[in-house]
């Protein structure tokens, strides 16, 4: 018997090496200043600058894409996901007033095919420079037995840095106040287990792929821009749970919101998704977007302000509805 390598074991530690080789120009991309050494060690280094900041506060998130990545397997379209990946954190980050700083992935495969990972990480690259955070590292794990070959899943890690006077977390929020709506690029990455039962492959791989794999909106660095001009007194990043679940979380005990139907255009894509499954207004709401990706609260008289600035930025937005008394509840009129 011929000796046992790891390699015949089902992991080939030189194609990972290889792959590591080929995607440190696309982490280089996503520098920034705070950065210490390269990709490539056991840890990464980041120095955060801390001048002006009276209470400085870190804030983490960790996300996925959950099953959009089955779709991507069916077209053999890999570089969108990344940019999913990063969205689904830094904009968990940003809800609460926080600057993205760092990024880390996970990826877990069956075996490592550079030609699938490497536009997975460009995605990831082109996400952190979108969001402006530094892609620091991650972990590319090889694992026969657990995933067979062809399967894998991606995991995401954010870290963001917020002033302590300056968390954004619902609390200014009044009766009266208004909600603005913020329009997403489509499905984002929620949603996906539904859509599989109500689309066959042959659908899917037909052309409704193109709209299916578009990237997640990233609104962080958007959102910070306005913030230097509008007080945002809450935000809900409108992910699994749609708006019924994801807009209480920033919202005071003793108030709730109206969202008003009909004040923002709600993308084909939905109304084919709620056709091909009759499915009923309030599960659609609760389960997917419906072409909103993120909801502010802010005053009245910041409406307009709000409206222009993310209009610079290349984002639609649209007064929605607005905070009244009530138990933190949403009522869609």
């Amino acid at each position: 018997m011929p000796p046992m390598t790891y390699k015949k074991a089902g992991v080939d530690i030189d194609a990972a090496d290889d792959f590591v080789r080929r995607i440190k120009p696309l982490v280089r991309t996503t520098r920034r200043p705070e950065v210490l050494g390269g990709i490539g060690g056991f840890s990464g280094l980041f120095r955060p600058r801390l001048a002006g900041l009276r209470k400085p506060v870190l804030v983490s998130s960790t996300d996925g894409v959950g099953t959009k990545l089955l779709i991507a397997d069916m077209v053999g379209k890999y570089d969108t996901v990344g940019i999913d990946l990063v969205a689904m954190s830094v904009d968990d980050v940003v809800v609460l007033g926080a600057e993205p700083l760092l990024f880390l992935d996970y990826i877990a495969v069956g075996k490592v095919v550079p030609s699938v990972l490497v536009p997975i990480v460009k995605g990831i690259a082109r996400g952190c420079r979108e969001a402006r955070c530094a892609l620091v590292g991650g972990e590319t794990a090889e694992l026969p037995g657990l995933y067979e070959p062809g399967k894998w899943d991606l995991a995401g890690f954010c870290i963001g840095l917020v002033d302590e006077p300056k968390i954004i977390d619902g609390r200014a929020c009044r009766a009266g106040d208004a909600v603005v709506g913020l329009a997403s690029s489509g499905l984002h990455s929620n949603g996906f287990s539904l859509v599989r039962k109500l689309f066959s492959p042959r659908q899917i791989k037909d052309g409704l792929w193109r709209e299916l794999l578009r990237p997640t909106r990233i609104y962080c660095a958007a959102i910070l821009d306005v913030l230097k001009k509008v007080r945002i007194k809450g935000l809900a990043h409108i992910t699994g749970g749609g708006f019924y679940d994801n807009i209480p979380r920033v919202i005071p005990e003793g108030l709730g919101v109206h969202i008003e139907k009909g004040t923002w255009p709600v993308p084909p894509i939905f109304r084919k998704i709620q056709r091909a499954g009759r499915i009923e207004e309030r599960e659609m709401f609760r389960t997917l977007n419906m072409g909103i990706g993120m909801a502010l609260v802010v005053r009245p008289s910041d409406v307009d302000r709000t409206i222009a600035g993310f209009a610079r930025r290349g984002i639609k937005a649209w007064p929605i509805g607005e905070v009244v008394r009530g138990g933190r509840e949403v009522v869609l009129l």
